[in-house]
């Protein structure tokens, strides 16, 4: 018995040959039009946590980078920028970096920013401390200082002007000099370092307009977290959806409380 064998023919081999060949410059022509559908890489601001609800000062770590050490972690946690809290000490003799309204989580006798003075007094806001968080035993820095640092660490600094100022920077006895406090480093830095700012309160926002056009916020730095913080930090897990929304919405910059899991995350989702 004979067995039969199929007949292969030349145009038989020739379709083999086109087809072996094209099969994977096609798949790599689909991989290069996947990768260019990923959306741009936002830059990524570094932002300290602080709980929400009743007595949130009463949980507060003072994680927020107002410090060397803060601004440092960031860094080290992936952050292209890093945002930082304005306050004014009394008669606006100083801006500073500082959160709370209160001295609440540092050293001392608990007063109000606005109501103590930079170096004078056994209770000035120089001498005293962080006790509590991760930052303990850190101190408070000035505005010139905290800039400085941020630039040599190669990161945009985002300043929010806290609403507390507001009572000194629209007090006609000390506008001139609150205002100099804080306009005065930005205007000395902003043709060598990127600064953006900003502030909650409406009138302080358009002072900030009338006086650093070119340097409002907007829509950078995007709040991108869909978790409320609390302490113990929450998992980050549960920001997955929101950042894909605002990652999907193109953001050209992003704040979160999660600066180092929001980075690993971001690794094959953008481009």
């Amino acid at each position: 018995m004979t067995r039969k064998t199929a007949a292969v023919t030349p145009a038989a081999v020739l379709a083999a040959v086109l087809l072996a060949g094209t099969a994977p410059a096609a798949a790599a022509g689909s991989g290069a039009r996947e990768a260019r559908r990923l959306p741009a890489c936002p830059l990524v601001f570094g932002h300290g946590g602080y709980p929400t609800g009743p007595d949130a000062w009463a949980r507060d770590q003072v994680r927020q980078p107002n410090h060397p050490r803060g601004v440092d972690d960031q860094k080290a946690r992936g952050a292209d920028g890093v945002e930082g809290d304005v306050q004014l000490t009394r008669e606006g003799t100083k801006a500073v970096m500082w959160h709370n309204t209160s001295t609440h989580g540092l050293t001392g006798v608990k007063k109000n920013i606005t109501d103590i003075w930079w170096t004078a007094g056994g209770d000035n806001l120089r001498d005293r401390r962080i006790d509590r968080g991760p930052y303990k035993g850190q101190g408070v820095y000035s505005l010139r200082q905290w800039l400085d640092h941020v630039r040599s660490r190669g990161l945009v600094a985002l300043l929010e002007v806290k609403p507390e100022t507001k009572p000194i920077l629209s007090n006609p006895a000390y506008a001139a000099r609150a205002w100099k406090e804080i306009s005065g480093p930005i205007l000395e830095r902003q043709a060598s370092q990127r600064i953006l700012v900003y502030s909650q309160d409406p009138w302080i926002q358009a002072e900030l307009g009338r006086r650093h056009p070119a340097l409002l916020k907007g829509s950078a730095a995007r709040w991108t977290d869909g978790v409320a913080w609390e302490e113990p930090p929450p998992s980050w897990k549960g920001n997955a959806a929101q950042w894909q929304a605002v990652l999907g919405a193109g953001p050209r910059s992003v704040m979160t409380n999660y600066t180092k899991e929001y980075r690993a995350w971001l690794a094959g989702r953008c481009g």
